[in-house]
């Protein structure tokens, strides 16, 4: 199958053959027909199908068949969660739109508004935004949205998570009521079914690889260590393996400053990224980890969202994520577009439960592997998870944010603490393959 054959135009395809890729892949063999059609859409798809190019190049399409004379009005919204998702995503717009006579324009928070209020003056065809700054432009009347054809709401439930539901709400007030709608989300609680039945008209479904199924290409480690002992073993990992493009997850902004300031200490360029860095932070930090001149990136869940590097090699948590299905989310941005990966936990006895959810969600046992040297010493005992603190990995103590699940949700509506109401069953397949040469169990651990 083609691209050409899903009935994009030649300027389109063109544009999609310049960036390498000759075939759509499985989202957007669906997608594309359903959107060019006009009918609404709700997709199911994790992080790294495509998801993307198979919103934005129907979206594109139906633009252009319908070109607009002069300065026109913003005919096209994009909700997303980040900044760094917005990027990434008007970037997209750009590249496939290079042939077209379209313009786009990206708006997110943490930088100076006027900038952005000088480019509405001009042509705006399609609007990249995060729900707060459009809002700001909203209250000052510097953006109208009154005539948006097609809206897009994309990774709905981490906007939801990050407590976006009010805001979007307001949005959706202001926009036509004519109009198509596209609701992209990697997961369907009760909601996002809830949003959708309140904003989708007799939508499709497209789902994409079943939900919390780990890719099979990403091989799957799990290092057991002791909490104060992971840092180094971090740092013995990296460099005995000579990792490069490492993707390190932490649970706290904090934790990821420390971590990151560890290991440049020991000669391995790292930056962290999250929430309190300036966008001129975050963007310089994604760009050179994309470049390959930073060697680790040290990111926040929040923050790492919308991260899309293609053959990104090493994902590493550093910490276990509270919620399971958090796990898939994490290693997902490895092991994309038929490239392998390598998926590797620093687990310590704080986080025995939390690895016992996210094998029972992904339906197969992590191999362990245990590095000579850092042998667990069974004389410490579990302690609870501090949500928050990160008192443990970021400099040394007790209680670094591992453990048990026990944890509070996040302020302003986020609510990751506990599994969502609704929450999809667990689909999965065997077992991950096993490290060759490591030492290694799988199966029963007696926990």
């Amino acid at each position: 199958m083609s691209f050409a054959s899903l009935g994009l135009s030649a300027e389109i395809v063109r544009a999609v053959t310049e960036r390498g890729y000759t075939e759509p892949t499985p989202i957007q063999a669906q997608a594309i027909p359903v959107i060019l059609k006009g009918g609404d859409l709700m997709g199911g798809a994790q992080t790294g199908t495509g998801k993307t190019a198979g919103f934005t190049l129907p979206l594109l399409q139906r633009l252009a068949d319908k070109q607009v004379v002069g300065k026109g009005h913003i005919r096209a919204l994009v909700l997303t969660p980040t900044r760094e998702l917005a990027a990434q995503v008007e970037e997209s717009v750009r590249m496939y739109g290079k042939h077209l006579p379209l313009k786009s324009m990206m708006m997110f928070g943490g930088v100076n508004i006027n900038p952005q209020i000088k480019q509405l003056h001009g042509r705006v065809d399609i609007l990249v935004a995060t729900p707060g700054r459009l809002l700001d432009h909203l209250q000052q009347k510097t953006v109208d949205l009154s005539h948006v054809e097609i809206l897009v709401l994309d990774e709905a439930d981490r906007m939801l998570d990050m407590g976006f539901i009010r805001d979007i709400k307001r949005v959706l007030a202001v926009l036509p009521k004519k109009r198509q709608n596209l609701l992209f989300s990697a997961t369907f609680s009760d909601e996002i079914k809830l949003l959708a039945d309140g904003l989708l008209t007799d939508p499709a479904l497209i789902e994409v690889a079943r939900r919390n199924q780990t890719a099979e290409l990403i091989e799957q480690r799990v290092y057991p260590v002791d909490r104060e002992r992971k840092r180094e073993l971090l740092t013995h990992l990296i460099k005995e393996n000579n990792w490069f493009q490492v993707l390190v997850f932490t649970r706290t902004k904090h934790g990821a400053n420390n971590l990151a300031d560890h290991l440049n200490k020991n000669d391995i360029p790292a930056m962290a990224i999250h929430g309190n860095k300036s966008q001129a932070a975050r963007t310089r930090a994604l760009a050179e980890f994309k470049t390959a001149k930073l060697q680790v990136l040290v990111a926040t869940d929040i923050a790492a969202r919308g991260i899309d590097i293609s053959e990104l090699p090493h994902v590493v948590n550093f910490e276990l994520p509270n919620v399971a299905e958090d796990y898939v989310h994490r290693i997902g941005r490895t092991g994309r577009a038929g490239s392998s990966g390598e998926a590797s936990s620093l687990v310590c006895v704080d986080e025995k439960k939390l690895l016992n959810d996210i094998e029972r969600l992904i339906k197969r046992d992590i191999p362990v592997v245990n590095v000579p040297g850092f042998d667990v010493d069974p004389r410490i005992k579990a302690e609870p998870i501090l949500n928050g603190s990160n008192r443990g990995q970021g400099g040394g103590g007790r209680g670094q944010g591992q453990g048990r699940g026990q944890s509070a949700p996040r302020a302003g509506g986020a609510g990751r603490g506990a599994p969502r109401a609704g929450a999809p069953k667990p689909a999965g397949a065997g077992r991950g393959p096993v490290p060759s040469g490591a030492q290694h169990r799988s199966g029963g651990r007696g926990r």
